[in-house]
Formats: structure tokens, sequence, C-alpha cells
């Protein structure tokens, strides 16, 4: 093969300097094309003013080349890279210019010149990359464009030739024509037009007539051609559609569809209506069981047993951590409850209603933001607050400080809720699945666990403290992270 000054001293105008340029040019080109990505070629000036020759090439070891084979030696022509012979011409850069290589691909050319001492352009720098793909979308585009504009020049030809548009739909369809008069309107359009008082002929008339005079021609325009609008007439709802037709970018018409959406906004009512009503009888539950509390709260102070104020004391926390439930299903309307937010505030609730006057029992709360259906929601509820009471009343008792930790974790990967109660009191005393002393609490855990959540439950004296830890199995759907 000949080497680059071989080729610049038999085939081109350049002198034994300007080949030298081109040399040394040509040296540098593999890593020019590595980080480009692209081909690299250097054309020079030959006799014919309207041809290039192509002296050195450079393939991207980094990407696939657009070449086969070697183009050294081969003349580019003005016909199919203009890009090359304006840049040699002209000494002017020339940036994403398409062309068509010498193996008769598209493709994308950017063109710098190479200059000698003097400034004279002596040849031409090209990185060229494959855009086949990008022309090819670009041709299923032009044939989606050319199809829509007949397929509305069609819809205007049958419109003025007044021949039937099939009516096996739900929509009423009305065309009109370039003046904006109608056309042409289904049998379902007639029918819908007349609900809303429009008793007299539509064909013929003009669209500003009708709809209020919404989809006037300047209107339609302001919206890009295209236009939506629910309209109220009585009872009735209909949800109508604008859309204006060109035809080589001149405007020939529009087509107008009418669909009753009266069921479904009736529907959007009732459900409203509905919402509003839970709303109101979660507010309502809530306000019930407050009430008890304070009942309780009443009866409690009029006793001067100590058992039986803790009791009391217990009573009320499990009343009240159903009411948070509660609480916040009247706020949002929603069947289902964020964890985080009731498990703080109930935590927080215990333990100031349940310390002694002289204990400081810190607690720390670390709960995931998961949403789960109220009725799980209510029997979490009820477990933390029975082995928070427990860890105040028992692991607790005793000391003038403590800290209690509530961990709740959405394990996802293992379909799974991790709940963990810890205390760092005098610790339960023994270590398995099943409470062996006779609290309530614990009994109501178990049992809460077991039937209600289907979960595994766990005691653990860790010398430190207590832990109990509650797995519940999640099935898929139950449980949603919030946005």
């Amino acid at each position: 093969m000949d080497t680059v000054m071989d080729i610049c001293r038999n085939t081109t105008v350049l002198t034994k300097a300007d080949a030298a340029i081109i040399h040394e040019m040509a040296r540098h080109m593999q890593i020019i094309a590595d980080i480009s990505q692209a081909d690299v070629f250097i054309d020079c000036p030959v006799e014919d003013k309207s041809a290039a020759i192509v002296v050195a090439q450079a393939s991207p070891a980094t990407s696939k080349s657009l070449y086969k084979s070697s183009v050294v030696g081969e003349l580019a022509l003005a016909k199919n890279e203009p890009a090359v012979l304006f840049c040699l011409t002209s000494g002017r850069p020339v940036i994403g210019a398409r062309a068509i290589s010498q193996e008769h691909t598209v493709m994308q050319q950017s063109v710098v010149p190479i200059k000698n001492a003097e400034g004279k352009t002596i040849g031409a720098l090209i990185m060229e990359q494959d855009i086949s793909e990008k022309v090819e979308q670009e041709k299923n585009v032009e044939r989606l464009i050319e199809t829509t504009e007949h397929l509305s020049e069609t819809l205007m030809q049958v419109a003025m030739q007044e021949h039937q548009v099939p009516s096996l739909m739900h929509e009423g369809i009305i065309l009109f024509d370039h003046r904006r008069v109608i056309s042409y309107a289904n049998s379902r359009a007639y029918e819908l037009m007349a609900r809303m008082g429009y008793d007299s002929p539509i064909k013929g008339q003009l669209i500003e007539r009708f709809f209020y005079g919404k989809f006037s021609d300047e209107n339609l325009e302001q919206h890009g051609g295209m236009m939506f609008e629910e309209l109220h007439y009585g009872k009735a709802t209909l949800l109508v559609k604008a859309v204006s037709i060109f035809r080589e970018q001149n405007p020939v018409g529009g087509l107008i569809l009418l669909r009753d959406i009266s069921d479904i906004k009736e529907k959007e009512k009732q459900l409203m209506i509905k919402s509003a009503v839970i709303k109101e009888i979660h507010h309502r539950v809530k306000n019930n069981l407050q009430t008890i509390s304070s009942l309780l709260r009443l009866q409690m102070r009029r006793s001067q047993s100590k058992e039986l104020e803790t009791v009391y004391k217990e009573s009320i926390n499990r009343i009240n951590s159903i009411a948070i439930i509660h609480e916040y299903l009247a706020q949002d309307g929603l069947e289902r409850v964020d964890l985080r937010k009731i498990v703080d505030k109930i935590a927080k609730t215990i333990v100031s209603s349940m310390a002694q006057p002289k204990q400081q029992i810190a607690i720390a709360v670390d709960v995931d933001s998961v949403q789960l259906p109220s009725e799980k929601a209510t029997s979490l509820a009820l477990i933390v607050t029975e082995l928070i009471q427990n860890s105040v009343l028992h692991g607790l008792a005793e000391r003038e400080c403590g800290t209690i930790s509530v961990l709740i974790r959405h394990e996802e990967e293992r379909e799974r809720l991790l709940i963990q109660v810890t205390d760092d009191g005098i610790g339960i005393g023994f270590t398995g699945s099943t409470a062996q002393n006779g609290h309530l609490g614990l009994k109501i855990v178990e049992t809460l666990v077991q039937e209600d959540l289907e979960g595994q439950l766990h005691f653990s004296d860790t010398g430190l403290g207590t832990q109990v830890s509650i797995i519940y199995p999640i099935q898929r759907g139950v449980i949603h992270e919030p946005l």
C-alpha cells in the first residue's frame, strides 16, 4: 500500500512541504478515531476541483467502523461529500453534514481544514459516524405524516361527498370544512346535540354557533389545533374533543368528537359522597373512643387501689391506640394507615402516661414509612401498645431511668415486616416463642400475632434487658410504600 507521502506526491497538487504536514497529521489519526469513536480520514485536493482524494484512514478500536475495507486512494466526489469539497475550497469547517460514503452508506461528517504555515488549506480532517438508524426513523416519521395527511383528506372528502360514516361507535362525530361550516354529523352526534338543546339542523351551520363558541378558530389555534372540554348541560356532561385537520400545513377543516360521560361523573360524585361519609364515621368512632377513655379516666381517679389504677391505665392506652388509627383514617379518608405516624404518637403517649413521676424513660422510634390496611394497622398498634406498657410496668419498674426502642423494618425481598421492641430493664427471664408468665398484655400480643397477623413471635432475655421480635409475613398488595 502506498504511503501518505507517495499518494500526496503522485496524485495531489500539494508541495513536498505540504505533504510532510499531512504525513505528520496522519500519525495522530488513530488516537482521534478511538477518542471520537468515529472513522477518521484526511482528504487532499487534486487537479479536478469537483473531487478530493483520500490519503489516510483510521478506524476506531472503540466502536464499529462504517467501512469493510480501506478507501485510501479513492476519490471523494462533490455530489456525495459536499462538505469535504466546501471545506477544501473555502477553508471553513463544516459540522454535522450528511454524506454518502464510498461504500454507499449514509453517514454524518464533521470536517475541519488542515492549513500550512501560510494559511492555505492543504487538506481536510474528516470524522464520520453511522446515522442509518436515524435516517430510517426520519423516513418512518415522513411516512406517518404522509399517511395522516391522506387519512385527514379522505375524511374530509367523505364529508364533502356526503358518504355515510359508520355509526358503530359511542362517540358523536362532527366534521367541518375550511370555512368552518359543518359538513357532516353522524346520528349519535344529532342525539347528543339534541340533549344539549340544539334541535335545529346542524349540517350547514357554522361551528361557532355551538358549544358556547369554545371551539372558535382562534381558540383552536392557541391550543395547537387540539382542544378538550367537559361541557355540562343540566344533568348531562359531555366530553368534547376538537381537532384541526391540515393538508401541507394548511387547515382544510376539523373534526369534533362528542362523548356522553354523565354516568362516569355521577359515579365520581357518589364516590366522593361515600368517602366523606366514611371519614365522618371514623371521626365519630374516634370521638366515641375518646369519650370512653375519658369515662375510664374519671373512674380511675375515684379508685384507691394502685392495682386497679394500673389496669385502668392499660385499658385507656389500648382504647387510645385504636382511636389514633381512626383519627388518621378520618383525616385522609383512606383505608390505609402510615405506620410511622401512628407508632410514634402511640409510643410517646404510653410512656408519658405509664411512667412514674420520678422516672425518666426515653423512647426511640425507628419505623419505615409503609402503609397497611386499617385492620392490620390496628393489630400492630395494639401489639406495640402492650409491649411498651410491659416494658414500663415490668422491665423498668424499679429503674429511675431507662430506654425503650421500637424498630419496624419493611424487608421487601423477604416480603415481611420485622417489628422489635427493646428495653434495657431487668429482663424477661426467659427466651422462646411463648409467653411464660401470666401478664395479660403478653397474652394479648401472642394472640394478635398468631391469630390476626399469622406471624411469628420471639421473646429474648439479652442480659441487658428484653427484646421482643415479631415477623409479619406480607401478602403481595397488602403493603404500600408511600410516595
